[in-house]
């Protein structure tokens, strides 16, 4: 059972478009392919949870956190097309909001149909980044907090965030999509010096990570990784390693 649970598992990751290919894929997935799968990713995990590959991957996560910091700002530069938000179910007013390329100013303002990604300059109004004193979430949005608990309303809520940017003014955002959701609410935090914790900076940065230990352990295929360093060699006697070369012998 849990051999074929697997099969279906596995056929399904690769989205088959048509029961044929559903077929097709499944009976390439025999036993001994699933158990050959099996030992291949057991051993990959295996490497991967090492002592040295641990530390490697601790090494690089800085650097790669840095990577995704920096496309999450570059994001935000290009701006996204959001609907207004209105207590009438009508929502088809659409406006506009990018992050400056010099990282100080939230530009945003109406938007045509007919628009797509307008230039800084036609968007009449903004907010300083320095002025932003928190960014709120879901229910926690002052848009969100008399809607009812119907499961289009909690899609919305999921999708929701509010820039604070004084007393009681907030801007207040619905993205188009989950995916923008965290891609915005990253490059907020990235914005305010504050950690990324969202779903898709998680998988951004597995992926990277397994990406990059990888390519540093491709010289290393095949080859048994010790679980701790080699010992250290004693100290010589002395440090006289230089050799004085003088015109004559040349």
């Amino acid at each position: 059972m849990h051999i074929v649970k697997e099969q279906i598992s596995r056929t399904l990751a690769h989205t088959p478009t048509s029961l044929d290919s559903f077929r097709t894929k499944i009976s390439s997935l025999n036993y001994s392919e699933i158990l050959r799968r099996r030992q291949e990713e057991r051993l990959i995990q295996d490497e991967a949870l090492s002592p040295p590959v641990m530390e490697l991957r601790k090494q690089l996560e800085p650097e790669l956190m840095n990577l995704i910091r920096q496309q999450r700002l570059h994001y935000l530069c290009e701006g996204t097309k959001f609907r207004k938000v209105s207590s009438r179910r009508r929502q088809d007013k659409l406006w506009f909001c990018r992050l400056s390329p010099n990282h100080k100013v939230l530009h945003y303002g109406d938007l045509d149909d007919n628009t797509d990604k307008p230039p800084i300059e036609m968007l009449a109004l903004k907010i300083a980044v320095a002025d932003i004193k928190y960014v709120l979430t879901g229910k926690d949005c002052p848009h969100m907090k008399e809607k009812s608990a119907g499961k289009q309303n909690k899609d919305l809520m999921d999708q929701a965030f509010s820039i604070c940017y004084d007393v009681d003014s907030c801007l207040n955002f619905i993205a188009p999509s989950f995916n923008d959701f965290c891609l915005w609410l990253d490059g907020l935090n990235a914005l305010l010096d504050r950690g990324m914790s969202s779903e898709r900076t998680r998988t951004d940065l597995d992926l990277l990570l397994n990406t990059e230990l990888k390519l540093r352990l491709l010289d290393l295929e095949n080859i048994p990784i010790p679980e701790q360093p080699p010992p250290i060699p004693p100290r010589p006697q002395n440090y006289d390693y230089c050799y004085q070369f003088t015109s004559a012998e040349a």
